[in-house]
């Protein structure tokens, strides 16, 4: 049967009743990780010239777009501290306007363990999911809420927002915006950068709350701010830092030109976008992928198997679906993977 390229017209879970020997979740051995590259020395960021631990700033005392660069929103992910010291020893002055680097969770990082590097993740729950206006004027209190009120002024005041981020898994990288064109634009400009990831993703937030890509100063219908993230490869690996200082340097090279005309001056190759269709939740303690998938492959045919999750059998929806950072073990209720389909321009809003 013949459809319209993107249509649905597969399920995408069926049950399939079966009996198990062994109970959900047991024999399962817990996952090592190769720990390849080592902690960086971040004393610096505990006494900046801002006095705000974690910021630093540059200002070049003429008009121009406010910057932001940020890394270590989790404290394991610190691939982008390894680059933003890198740069900020550079002394790294714009031609206009004002850069701001920072480090967003160095209580977080100064846990980190390397012989249980995911545990140092968070303090008490996720810095990239406490965004939105109702979680941050709220009454609640937690080390990264307190530390994301903290932040908020920087945030709140960028024209250009590039989050610099990491995965557990094996994932190609890639960009990600918020459903904005004018953000979708921002991450097309930098994704054309020589030597970075093509893909740029949009896709309608994240289930457990609002992401630093999605604040209200970018999520505004009638606002001016741009943002993204990258996911710049694996944790641990020196790639992932050279992926990450690309990424940089090309924003770096064409902030004034993005920020005045939505596009860079520049282009090396023609961006991809992709936008997620949906989200899938592992419903039960035994959920795993057929296979061990890594993030960014395209899977031809519909009605592929991809995971099982308890008695449900999950299958792509529709031809050419990419698979967004599969988490390869994840918990009851947990996102274990996110399907994607191409699209020929960003999400118009």
């Amino acid at each position: 049967m013949s459809c319209k390229a993107g249509q649905r017209h597969h399920p995408l879970r069926i049950r399939q009743p079966r009996l198990s020997e062994t109970l959900p979740g047991i024999g399962r051995p817990p996952p090592v990780f190769k720990v390849a590259l080592t902690p960086p020395d971040l004393s610096a960021w505990r006494a900046p010239t801002s006095d705000i631990p974690g910021v630093w700033i540059f200002d070049s005392g003429r008009a121009g777009p406010e910057t932001v660069i940020t890394a270590l929103v989790h404290g394991n992910e610190y691939a982008g501290g390894w680059a933003l010291e890198k740069l900020r020893r550079q002394a790294p002055v714009p031609s206009s306007g004002r850069l701001t680097l920072i480090l967003a969770n160095l209580e977080a990082f100064e846990r980190f363990d390397a012989a249980n590097p995911v545990m140092a993740r968070h303090v008490d729950e996720d810095l990239n999911r406490l965004w939105h206006n109702m979680r941050l004027n709220g009454r609640d209190h937690s080390s990264e809420l307190d530390r994301a009120r903290q932040l908020q002024p920087f945030i709140a005041r960028a024209d250009l927002l590039l989050d610099l981020h990491s995965t557990l898994w094996p994932s190609e990288p890639l960009f990600i915006a918020p459903p904005r064109q004018r953000s979708a634009e921002f991450a097309c400009a930098l994704a054309a950068g020589e030597g970075l990831p093509r893909t740029v993703l949009t896709d309608l937030g994240h289930h457990g709350g609002s992401r630093l890509i999605e604040h209200a100063h970018f999520m505004s219908p009638g606002g001016t701010g741009r943002s993204c993230l990258l996911e710049a490869g694996p944790h641990w690996e020196a790639a992932t830092v050279t992926v990450m200082e690309s990424a940089i340097a090309r924003l770096l090279a064409q902030a004034e030109t993005i920020h005045l005309c939505g596009q860079a001056t520049q282009d090396t190759c023609e961006p991809e976008m992709a936008v997620v269709t949906d989200n899938i939740i592992a419903r039960n303690a035994d959920f795993s992928f057929i296979r061990p998938w890594e993030g960014g492959v395209t899977i031809p045919e519909a009605g592929t198997p991809l995971a099982r999750d308890g008695h449900d059998l999950i299958y792509t929806p529709y031809d050419e679906c990419m698979l967004i950072m599969p988490n390869l073990r994840p918990r009851r209720g947990q996102l274990a993977v996110r399907l994607a389909r191409r699209t020929a321009a960003p999400l118009r809003s």
